[in-house]
């Protein structure tokens, strides 16, 4: 009966979706007893968690169950992995339930909260501008630290949990519990001591490490296996930066690197995969460069990073603008990320207003506020204090401060937590209206229940009482225009999106689509709280960039075009993964993944490299509509970043409450064009508030193994031919399963859900 169900398993995913099987039993499938769990499974488990957390009707149950097997509409994919576990219904894990997370770092603790907040597999954002780090107590003691016993020495009934910290005069000993709070409290542990009054000159700290679990060993609540291999030199490394800071307070670019330093730690043999956002002050000069000529080649064309700044990696960096930005800046800007990926503005007022849509109800309310802001923070305190003196001062300061963002930008608030669900429009049929209602309105109560949430941490807590927010998202936007309006809406598309008759007309419809669906959500989410007597989000629909979740069913991701009709996705697994030893068998190509080197800096090209610790699984993907006739004589790579620029503007208009995660991509001749455009778009209130820029790929050949590479037909012809010739079994879950009893499945998704965003991070 269990074989039956995972073939039944097998046929759930669309032929045209080849990374389906790969990336479920990664990414979103448990353990049993019985083997891994079935997509059938995972439904029901995670339906059985949203009807205890959010008491559900019968025809609510009916409905997110019967899209959810349909891979219509899905739960975040943070409630994919945790949805209906026994871990996920303890208040301290509660934070392992969604995908996105941002906070304001003005206290050591706030390190510590998202090197937490990263273990349970959230996508977090940190705030370091001036007026947050500036509260971060000055850099003191000198730090010589030395890391004692051995890993996985302790046996497991004597191991502590909790981590033990002795201190005596200038000495400090921390005994590392073997838990999640363990690591965290030894690192925020770490840092208080560069600031602690109490001592005279140096500090000695003896980090002992022997109650750690070894490698490979289970996690049993959360998933997993254990991996600390890079736990011993975090406390090394954050100790080289604070002692380079002895005498002052840290800066935005040392912030940043404490950080990521944990967050290196988390991801460690891809046992948990990270996402980060950093925001710094448009006038942080050092914030804006701190990537800059991070990846570097020598004569021979090999890669190398730079070791000290090698972490940043592990996050986005955006420039928070709060006045409008010249048109200079903007061209400035554009033309940074082009030859950086890094440097993105961010409009803090568009942002602020948004978060806002509850009191700034109408459009002369926002554009009034839009212009106070834009003259000064302090003026738009005022006028927000002098219109609605109903308001206490704390709100006041809160409201002002929602414009922190999640990894992949597509979320705005203050020391926020979301949940973001998904709906696969290009599951969908563009002219059956009811089947469109019922899935946003499964995603929009999949979303809502998590808000009889109450989060431990006050902040947090603080937060969602004075601003609950959640997110209902959607991929495969551009194939179901594709299938709706065919390839005269591709024709448009390769000419710009030009404003002739024809092309209103295309945008009209696209905008009937987009306004429909947003209606459809917002009253959704509404009605759930107005009957659970829950306070109503003021904004409730967003995109996510989807690199994940669409691959289930073969989405274009997102809002974004494809990168092609055709083209290699690669995906990443640790190294000897399960998973990854069936793709092999499936027939699938594997190389080690860009975090692998030798000891120069190269990057590696054996996958069984005894080095080598990631690999990245290469699978040739078609769109579903690749071969529709006159298809292939559209070349997507030329679509003009304008175009792209016209597309997502849509949706942030007409759909988007909070923002859009967006990646234009660009070639070098049309920096002036695109950095003139979102000049205008700031300028004129059109709603802009941030996006990522990207160099295109033939224009701009500069960074390896990217997680797309376009193709021809030919050549994807070429790979699929070459995969079948690999293959040595048909069935994947038959080929899984005979590895599944070496090793386990690494613990869930990342934080935002996406592998796309790792375009801009690997830079």
């Amino acid at each position: 009966m269990v074989q039956d169900l995972k073939r039944v398993h097998q046929i759930s995913f669309p032929e045209t979706a080849p990374a389906a099987n790969p990336v479920f039993f990664r990414t979103y499938s448990r353990r049993k007893s019985a083997g891994r769990e079935t997509w059938e499974e995972v439904c029901d488990r995670t339906l059985q968690g949203l009807i205890s957390v959010g008491k559900l009707t019968d025809v609510e149950v009916a409905l997110i169950e019967r899209m959810q097997l349909q891979i219509k509409s899905l739960p975040s994919g943070r409630w994919l992995w945790v949805g209906g576990t026994e871990w996920i219904e303890k208040a301290e894990n509660f934070s392992g339930a969604y995908n996105c997370t941002s906070t304001n770092v003005s206290d050591w603790r706030a390190f510590g909260l998202m090197m937490a907040l990263a273990m349970m597999g959230c996508g977090t954002g940190a705030v370091l501008e001036p007026k947050y780090i500036n509260q971060l107590p000055p850099i003191r003691n000198r730090l010589l630290v030395t890391v004692q016993g051995e890993i996985g020495t302790t046996p497991a009934v004597l191991r502590r949990e909790q981590t033990e910290v002795n201190i005596d005069g200038n000495n400090v000993s921390i005994r590392v519990g073997d838990s999640r709070q363990g690591w965290v409290t030894s690192y925020q542990t770490l840092l208080e001591l560069a600031s602690e009054q109490q001592f005279l000159g140096e500090v000695t700290v003896r980090i002992d490490l022997s109650d750690i679990r070894g490698a490979g060993e289970l996690l049993k609540g959360f998933g997993g296996v254990a991996n600390p291999v890079k736990l011993p030199e975090l406390y090394e490394r954050c100790a080289s930066i604070l002692n380079k800071a002895v005498g002052r307070q840290l800066n935005s670019v040392e912030c940043c690197l404490l950080i990521d330093e944990a967050a290196v730690v988390v991801v460690a043999g891809n046992v948990r995969r990270s996402a980060g956002m950093r925001q710094g002050d448009s006038n942080d000069e050092l914030f804006a460069n701190a990537k800059s000529n991070l990846w570097q080649q020598d004569e021979s064309g090999n890669w190398r990073i730079d070791s000290e700044r090698d972490a940043l990696r592990m996050a986005n960096h955006s420039r928070v603008f709060h006045h409008k930005p010249s048109l200079l800046e903007c061209v400035e800007a554009v033309r940074q990320q082009y030859y950086s990926g890094e440097g993105a503005i961010q409009w803090a007022g568009e942002a602020i207003a948004r978060a806002n849509a509850d009191i700034l109800s109408t459009d002369v309310l926002k554009r009034e506020f839009l212009k106070t802001y834009a003259t000064s923070q302090r003026s738009a305190r005022s006028w927000l204090q002098a219109r609605y003196s109903e308001i206490s001062s704390e709100e006041i300061e809160h409201r002002l401060s929602r414009y922190a963002l999640n990894p992949c930008g597509e979320i705005v608030g203050a020391n926020f937590h979301c949940n973001l669900s998904e709906v696969h429009v290009n599951q969908i049929d563009p002219h059956n209206y009811q089947e469109q209602e019922e899935a946003f309105t499964a995603g929009a109560l999949s979303v809502a229940a998590l808000l009889n949430h109450r989060f431990i941490e006050e902040r947090y807590q603080k937060s969602r009482e004075l601003d609950p927010i959640v997110g209902v998202s959607f991929t495969g936007l551009f194939d179901f225009f594709v299938n709706a309006f065919g390839v005269d809406w591709l024709r448009w598309w390769q000419a710009g999106r030009p404003e002739t008759s024809a092309g209103l007309l295309f945008k009209h419809q696209e905008q009937e689509y987009l306004s429909r669906w947003k209606k459809i959500v917002n009253q959704a989410v509404w009605n759930y709280c107005d009957r659970h007597n829950l306070k109503r989000p003021n904004r409730c629909t967003t995109i996510q960039p989807s690199g994940t979740k669409s691959l289930l069913t073969g989405a274009s991701p997102g809002w974004h075009p494809p990168k092609s009709q055709r083209f290699i996705r690669r995906i990443t697994f640790r190294k000897n993964d399960p998973v990854a030893l069936a793709c092999i068998d499936y027939g699938y190509n594997v190389i080690p993944s860009q975090s692998d080197k030798d000891e120069n800096g190269n990057l590696l090209n054996n996958p069984f490299d005894e080095r080598c610790t990631e690999w990245l699984v290469e699978i040739p993907v078609a769109v579903c509509w690749a071969d529709l006739p006159g298809a292939d004589q559209i070349d997507i790579s030329k679509f003009s970043a304008i175009a792209q620029m016209d597309f997502y503007m849509q949706v942030q208009k007409f759909y988007v409450s909070h923002n859009t995660s967006a990646t234009i991509e660009l070639r070098e001749n049309e920096i002036e064009a695109l950095g003139h455009r979102i000049y205008e778009a700031i300028r004129d209130d059109e709603g802009y508030i941030s996006a990522a820029l990207l160099a295109r790929f033939d224009a701009h050949q500069t960074f390896p193994r990217l997680p797309f590479e376009p193709v021809t037909k030919e050549q994807y012809e070429q790979l699929m031919q070459e995969v079948k010739n690999r293959r040595q079994i048909s069935d994947f879950y038959t080929s899984l399963s005979r590895y599944d009893s070496k090793e386990l499945i690494e613990a869930g998704p990342a934080g935002c859900d996406s592998d796309k965003c790792l375009s801009e991070q690997i830079v």
